[in-house]
């Protein structure tokens, strides 16, 4: 059985990459979504559904089933530690 997505868990476009972002609360009023905070931009709700994996602590989401803005914010998520970081 798969693990549940979890406060704190660390959040991945792909597993063995570099997180994008935290697990910041999930199913906010019942919704079927969590909240997470992207690095360098801020909270972002991201459907359950888009979950492709749990485990370790970590969230690993199919970027496929994401907004296409968030996908551009996840794009840009470490251009303050490392400028030429290229988002899956």
């Amino acid at each position: 059985m798969r693990e549940k997505v979890q406060e704190g868990f660390e959040v991945f476009a792909h597993d063995g990459e570099t997180a994008f972002g935290a697990v910041r609360q999930v199913a906010p009023h019942g919704r079927p979504e969590f909240i997470v905070y992207v690095e360098n931009a801020g909270d972002y709700a991201i459907s359950l559904e888009a979950v492709l994996d749990v485990h370790d602590g970590k969230v690993v989401v199919d970027c496929n089933k994401l907004d296409p803005r968030l996908k551009q914010i996840i794009g840009h998520a470490h251009d303050a530690e490392d400028p030429n970081y290229e988002a899956p």
